[in-house]
């Protein structure tokens, strides 16, 4: 646990909670306004933390070679995670549009 300085964990642990209580909150508005397409965003975020926790997770251990596979995977989750929020920013756009075109 000594690879990081207190701070820095400190700045860690805080991401991923705010990002846990993020997906949390978008779910509950998506349940409020009875807009399924806000799950998908929530569902959008999990890789996103998954990428998050494996940093937590290696830097625990400090850094061991025997868990390097754990930055390929924090790698691998930051890829899918830009990937699926992109598409669900585009899905809640192009769905916002949808409704205007309605109101107009």
């Amino acid at each position: 646990m000594n690879a990081l300085s207190f701070p820095t964990w400190i700045i860690h642990i805080s991401s991923v909670l705010e990002w846990t209580i993020a997906i949390w909150l978008i779910w509950e508005y998506a349940k409020l306004t009875q807009q399924a397409i806000w799950r998908g965003l929530a569902f959008a975020m999990l890789p996103a933390l998954v990428s998050a926790m494996c940093a937590c997770t290696w830097h625990f251990f400090d850094n061991p070679p025997a868990l390097e596979w754990l930055v390929t995977v924090q790698a691998t989750m930051t890829l899918v995670g830009n990937c699926t929020l992109a598409i669900a920013a585009y899905q809640i756009w192009r769905s916002r549009a949808t409704t205007d075109r309605e109101i107009l």
